[in-house]
């Protein structure tokens, strides 16, 4: 017998406008709220209804043997609220049939953990607020955002309650061995460590479509024979991947989800195979062996490391900003402020100024709403700028403290060269 353990992560950011130097001092709406709507309206029609339906089917199928998590970001939740009302409602009615999870994580999707551990204990604080109000769950296991994870992380999750912690399986962490078993990390006395199973969860994300894969089409039958194969040498699989996948990066004209349907029916037909959530998971196994991850990991990229988020100079000078400002932002008490940095902390902003290029760059350039990364670096600072002009940033304690002056006029050069 084998284990499935389905987890879909659901996040949209709130995207910024193309917020020019010419607006510091004259706007203070730095995000696309058209943009927004459109795309979450697009998503919502695409893959959050269609497949919430398909699951709720499969569930009155399957009631016994078919359970999955969910982690859902804040931010996706208050823009389901404004603009996609029957896709929230769609995931209530999925929460109502007790077979799904909802996995706890930092609310506006954000890098926290690395720079603040105040503020990355206020947003898991509000996201487990918001899944108690909107699901009427209360979270044990966790997931960082992007997967990053490292041995003081699993160790800091521990100390707050949490029962289980999803990781990447990376062939750097694991070694020889198979991430179909639950681990450890050697700082951790509980905590159950899950590790995407990245080969089969990829072969359905990113693959699944692609005509040169040895592998295309992929048939339902064939997947669940790979599922029932590990057999023996395993006891789960954790398959996580976007949820966005089904509809929307894979189409709907693929036959992904007359292939998901299938998969599910057959793996349930093997061997009393069956899906578990992570927490019923983490109830029926025991841990296998333990991990040492002494640096972070993450699911992104080839390298599975921060290099998605902080592998540049325009990233790191970014994300170090933003954070510069926090003390100052917090003090002031102003709500709207303090909502604006927030939505600033999303990761998503500075996976957009990613320059490696390559295969990496192609799924960097996919997500991103702007032309070029250069863009989104100035469209961001230009936005953090004006945040701390409304501060008051010239007064003697100054939250910005090197000018991006040079930087940006470096930017702006390499704009040019690449036009």
């Amino acid at each position: 017998m084998v284990s499935v353990c389905l987890y879909f992560h659901v996040h949209q950011p709130h995207r910024l406008k193309n917020y020019h130097v010419l607006d510091i001092g004259r706007s203070d709406d730095y995000f696309d709220d058209d943009e927004n709507q459109r795309i979450m309206e697009r998503v919502t029609n695409k893959c959050y209804l269609p497949m919430n339906n398909l699951l709720l089917d499969l569930i009155n199928e399957y009631p016994d043997q078919f359970h999955l998590s969910f982690s859902i970001s804040g931010t996706a939740l208050e823009q389901m609220e404004a603009y996609a009302p029957k896709a929230l409602q769609s995931f209530q009615d999925l929460a109502a049939t007790g077979n799904v999870e909802f996995v706890n994580e930092t609310y506006h999707h954000s890098l926290a953990y690395l720079d603040s551990k105040e503020e990355f204990d206020r947003q898991i604080g509000q996201h487990r607020d918001a899944l108690e109000s909107y699901f009427n769950y209360t979270p044990t296991t966790f997931r960082n955002t992007e997967l990053i994870f490292n041995n003081e992380l699993a160790s800091y999750v521990e100390e707050k309650g949490y029962n289980a912690l999803l990781g990447e399986g990376a062939d750097h962490l694991l070694g020889w061995r198979e991430p179909n078993h639950i681990y450890e990390t050697p700082t951790t006395e509980d905590l159950d460590l899950f590790l995407r199973n990245y080969e089969l969860s990829d072969d359905i994300a990113f693959r699944f479509s692609n005509e040169s894969w040895k592998h295309h089409p992929l048939g339902a039958e064939t997947f669940a024979k790979w599922i029932d194969d590990i057999n023996g040498t395993g006891e789960i699989i954790n398959l996580f991947m976007d949820y966005e996948t089904f509809g929307e990066h894979q189409w709907a004209s693929t036959g992904i989800f007359d292939f998901f349907k299938g998969m599910v029916d057959n793996i349930i037909a093997s061997n009393d195979n069956d899906f578990l959530t992570i927490e019923q998971a983490s109830e029926r196994y025991d841990a296998r062996g333990e991990v040492d991850a002494h640096h972070y990991t993450s699911w992104a990229d080839a390298r599975r490391d921060l290099g998605a988020w902080q592998g540049n100079e325009l990233q790191r000078q970014a994300h170090d900003e933003l954070y510069k400002l926090e003390p100052y932002i917090k003090e002031t008490g102003n709500q709207d402020l303090i909502e604006a940095w927030r939505h600033l902390t999303t990761s998503d902003h500075v996976y957009y100024m990613y320059t490696d290029g390559m295969s990496d760059g192609d799924v960097h350039d996919h997500f991103s709403p702007y032309d070029s990364p250069y863009k989104s670096y100035m469209f961001y600072m230009n936005a953090l700028n004006d945040l701390a002009r409304r501060l008051g940033a010239t007064r003697s304690k100054q939250p910005i403290t090197e000018s991006p002056s040079t930087l940006l006029n470096n930017v702006e050069e390499e704009e040019r060269i690449q036009q």
